[in-house]
This record gives structure tokens, C-alpha cells and sequence, in this order.
């Protein structure tokens, strides 16, 4: 019934009439959580600072696949009968879901970690066709220093994750790189569902010195179970995702995604002015910043070396 109503409401908001200076801009996410809704604002806010604004000249309509692969696609299908100016997919999921269902409209994804494993583009110079975007790869190599130098005993990294979601593959294989360098070990607890990162968290308990999160959505989606279990058997959690640490984690080094948004917003406005999506070359989104949690830290019986806060660019006390 819901798959059913998000199909409707789509219907309804595309088949309005538009004026003649109106364009239409699509976003879809494959669930809601912080990160994901701060590059959608991003996205609409670049739209309004280059004209283009709700009411007046933009049609603006967003759908979250409520962590649904099925419903994604759906989505997917969904925008592209109905053709907008643009579609914007958040997260690798709603990405694939978008670029298989269109090759014609133009489509700007973000929050990506690898858009060439995830088959979106080819190449990211030259993306060709009418796809473009921007990737959120991880700095893992950054991660893992900051895991050591927090935990300088620690001999394993516990990295929690969907399995069947293809950026978090990708960064799986990064981290077990950079973590042999480090001489960490990797531990790994995966899940496919939101209901059950609670017990995949608790599955590392013993096996792992510390819990690592990448940017996957569906284990940020239900942060607060990981983090209770982190809590409980005081074992550090960290993410890469700097918008999870206000809700308990450690420590995150990685992107403001309000501000990947407005990167990605920017694109968008540059095709909307008539240029060809695949003329436009993928990049890594630009920024990185450094989250703090003391209150975290403190229940999970760590102590952030002194360094490490003077560096932080934000602080969660």
C-alpha cells in the first residue's frame, strides 16, 4: 500500500501542468537519515541562490525509498515516465535504481562512493551518455589513522555493514587495504536489513577493539542500536559519516553533505543552462571535516588524545 501511494504522489506532482519557464527537478533517496535529507536541502538551496525557486520557476519534488530496493526502482520508473528536467538519486541504490531506468533524461547523482563499481559511469573524466555526479568516496586511509592514533592499542577494526549495498563492498575492500598497512585486522558483521544492525553490532562484541560504520545507509539508518552496544560493552564506535556523531558515535573524518548538496546543486543548475551531463566529469566531493563526540567517547571508555580535539572542527560535548 505505501509502494502504492509514493507511485501516486509521484504521478500527482509530475503531471501538474508547468509553465513555460518551469523546470522540473526530481530527487530520490533510498531512506531518510540525516546525511541523505542535508544533501537534498543542499541540492534545493543551490537551485534557489542560481534563480530557480519553488512557486516561481522550479518544481521541485523529492521520494525516499523508505530503504526499499524495490521501492527505489519503483521511484525510478516512476520519474522517469514522467520526464523532469533532471533527476537527482542520493545513495548508490537509488543511483543504480535512476541510471537503469532512463537513458535519455539527464541525471545527476550524489552521495556515491563508487560510481564506477556501482556502474554508473564508465569513466569519470568523460561520463558520457546523460549521466554525471558526484562521488563521497571515503578518505579510509584517514579513518584508520584516526582509529590508531584514538586507540593505539587496538589490533582489530569491527566493520559493520549491508552487504548487498555495492559502495559499502567497495569501501570494505579499501579499509582492509589501508588497515594491513596500520597492522589492524578486519572483522566483519553484515546485515541487509535496518531491524538487524542491532545484532550484527552485537555480533562483534569480543571479536573487535573497535566498530567502524562506512557511509552505508542502511546500518545509519538504525545508528542508535550500534551505538547501544557500543555503549554497553564499551566498545569505541566510529563512522564515517559526520552527521552520526551528534547521535553517538566516537568520531567521524568526512564530508558536510549539506554542503555535498549544494556541489551537486550546482551541476545540476550547470545542465539546466544547457550543458550535456556527460561533457560534465564526475568528482569527489570537496571538504572534509573532523567530529568530535566527549560525551560518546566518555561511555564508550575512551579518552580523545589531546590532539585530536585541538584539530576537530566541530565538537559534540
Amino acid at each position: 500500500m505505501r509502494s502504492l501511494l509514493i507511485a501516486l504522489a509521484a504521478t500527482v506532482a509530475l503531471s501538474l501542468p508547468a509553465r513555460a519557464d518551469e523546470v522540473t527537478v526530481a530527487v530520490t533517496a533510498i531512506v531518510e537519515h540525516p546525511a541523505l535529507d542535508a544533501a537534498r536541502d543542499g541540492v534545493k538551496d543551490a537551485l534557489t541562490a542560481a534563480g530557480y525557486k519553488e512557486g516561481e520557476n522550479l518544481k521541485f519534488i523529492y521520494e525516499s525509498a523508505q530503504g526499499n530496493p524495490a521501492t527505489a526502482a519503483q521511484i525510478a520508473r516512476q520519474f522517469a515516465g514522467e520526464a523532469p528536467s533532471v533527476i537527482v538519486p542520493i545513495s548508490t541504490p537509488s543511483a543504480q535504481a535512476v541510471v537503469s531506468s532512463t537513458r535519455d533524461i539527464p541525471v545527476v547523482f550524489t552521495a556515491v562512493s563508487d560510481p564506477l563499481g556501482a556502474q554508473l559511469v564508465s569513466d569519470m573524466e568523460k561520463p558520457g551518455g546523460n549521466v554525471t555526479g558526484l562521488s563521497d568516496m571515503s578518505p579510509v586511509a584517514e579513518h584508520v589513522a584516526l582509529i590508531r592514533e584514538i586507540l593505539p592499542n587496538a589490533k582489530s577494526i569491527g566493520y559493520l555493514y549491508n552487504s548487498g549495498e555495492a559502495n559499502s563492498v567497495s569501501l570494505l575492500a579499501a579499509l582492509k587495504a589501508e588497515a594491513e598497512k596500520a597492522g589492524l585486522t578486519v572483522v566483519e558483521s553484515a546485515t541487509t536489513k535496518s531491524a538487524e544492525v542491532q545484532g550484527a553490532a552485537r555480533a562483534l562484541v569480543g571479536r573487535a577493539d573497535a566498530i567502524y560504520v562506512p557511509t552505508d545507509n542502511t546500518i545509519i539508518s538504525a545508528l542508535e542500536g550500534a551505538v547501544a552496544v557500543a555503549e554497553e560493552s564499551k566498545l569505541p564506535l566510529f563512522t564515517a559519516d559526520t552527521d552520526s556523531v551528534s547521535r553517538g558515535s566516537v568520531a567521524a573524518l568526512g564530508f558536510n553533505y549539506y554542503d555535498v548538496g549544494k556541489q551537486t546543486g550546482d551541476v545540476v543548475v550547470r545542465i539546466l543552462k544547457g550543458e550535456n551531463p556527460g561533457d560534465i566529469a564526475v568528482k569527489v566531493a570537496a571538504g572534509t571535516d573532523l567530529v568530535i563526540n566527549k560525551t560518546a567517547a566518555t561511555k564508550m571508555g575512551v579518552t580523545l588524545p589531546e590532539s585530536v580535539v585541538k584539530r576537530a572542527t566541530r565538537v559534540v560535548e
